[in-house]
């Protein structure tokens, strides 16, 4: 009796679908406090940030030099989303990370992978969840930020949602966000520790950009303009500057190579390791 239901179990097993992964997958981030702490803070950080920034952007207009001014009303969509990108890119950081490498802290991976032996579509599902639930609290936030930040900057650099590029700019930010929190979950799965993880993509994103900057000559220009989240953020931008060496679409594909590799590699590992 007991080798025939292992043996069902294990068939059951064999036979889940895709679609039934992402069942589970969906079933296990909402329901984790973490998860949803990570998105709340996303939203509101970036809705309030946009709100102060551009609120003190405009009150301090006055003492802003000519420079910058002229940059504002350049590409005032890029000003207003950029307000609160920095914490938000921190939130879908912690949160790709957390979404794997805490089920190695708590060994609930091991329950995963028994009820689930084909570990890659396991990986795929985790990938797929995270990065739909974060594109549709990215674009809320997006869109808000936009329509809260717009008003306050009406006066002095004004912007609508029909102007050329900014639609775009507005989307391309949300999937930013959704991307790179995929790429977090990479990192994650590939170091398998919560803390080291967020340590690890963090000083990849804030980091390494301004290290390897430093870098003198064509190498060190291309090398930085092929950086993963230094490639994708000029989808953010109304317009190519004079100094980006790609577009923003081609920037942003360049992102998403980077985290189709690493996740490639993290499911090749993840294969060969033990949980």
């Amino acid at each position: 009796m007991t080798a025939t239901t292992v043996g069902r179990t294990t068939g059951t097993a064999g036979r889940v679908s895709f679609v039934n992964l992402l069942q589970s997958e969906w079933t296990k981030i909402r329901t984790v406090r973490s998860t949803v702490w990570s998105l709340v803070l996303l939203l509101a950080l970036f809705l309030g940030l946009t709100a102060i920034l551009v609120s003190l952007t405009v009150a301090t207009w006055d003492d802003t030099d000519a420079e910058t001014q002229a940059l504002i009303v350049d590409d005032p969509a890029a000003v207003i989303l950029g307000s609160g990108f920095l914490v938000a890119q921190l939130a879908v950081c912690v949160l790709g990370v957390m979404v794997i490498a805490s089920e190695y802290s708590t060994g609930m991976i091991r329950a995963s992978l028994l009820a689930v032996p084909r570990r890659v579509p396991m990986l795929a599902a985790k990938a797929t969840v995270l990065f739909v639930l974060c594109l549709g609290v990215s674009l809320v936030s997006a869109f808000g930020s936009f329509f809260i930040g717009a008003p306050i900057l009406e006066e002095k650099a004004p912007v609508a949602l029909g102007d050329p590029g900014v639609l775009r700019v507005v989307i391309g930010t949300a999937l930013y966000l959704a991307v790179l929190s995929v790429l977090a979950l990479a990192v994650g799965a590939l170091v398998r520790h919560t803390a080291a993880g967020i340590t690890g993509i963090i000083g990849f994103v804030l980091v390494l950009a301004p290290l390897v900057q430093l870098i003198p000559g064509k190498f060190g220009e291309y090398a930085h303009a092929y950086l993963p989240t230094e490639a994708g953020i000029l989808i953010g931008q109304t317009q190519q500057g004079s100094d980006d060496l790609l577009s923003p679409w081609q920037g942003f594909g360049v992102m998403c190579l980077w985290t189709v590799a690493l996740l490639a590699v993290a499911g090749y590992l993840l294969k060969r390791r033990d949980a």
